[in-house]
């Protein structure tokens, strides 16, 4: 009777998990907020971390919050990646526009203000790159 080998086992130490392993490691950046934290989802489970847990929640919402600012105010999410390594999700999210975010407060005319903030808040680590076609943005969360 043939077995099926056994599932590998995972390296001692450091553990690495990519937003790619979800999809065909070629996909196309999300179009939208609801595409990316399904990407994030999913990359999620791959690593166990429990989609109840506040770690998880902040993680989608600082993905929620990145993409959309993109598509708002950067023409549209250029480029998009995910990783997990070592408890540590490294989310980057790029786009066309090479002004850097800045805090804001909402009026009521021109509602909002509160998701540049609430990412610097919530991130353990964020870094902003400028360049000539663009931006991007990279966050590093905590996961326990």
């Amino acid at each position: 009777m043939n077995h099926p080998p056994p599932p590998p086992q995972a390296p001692q130490g450091r553990q690495r998990h990519r937003e790619e392993a979800v999809g065909d490691g070629h996909a196309a950046p999300p179009r939208s907020a609801a595409a990316a934290r399904e990407r994030v989802r999913d990359l999620l489970l791959l690593a166990g971390v429990s989609l109840d847990s506040v770690p998880a929640a902040d993680a989608l919402l600082v993905t929620s919050e990145l993409v959309t600012n993109a598509i708002r105010h950067g023409d549209g999410v250029t480029a998009f990646r995910a990783d997990i390594e070592d408890g540590v999700l490294l989310l980057s999210v790029a786009d066309a526009d090479p002004r850097l975010p800045r805090a804001r407060t909402g009026t009521v005319e021109h509602p909002g203000g509160y998701g540049w903030p609430l990412v610097q808040r919530l991130a353990e680590r964020v870094h902003c790159s400028a360049r000539p076609d663009g931006k991007t943005i990279t966050t590093a969360l905590r996961l326990n």
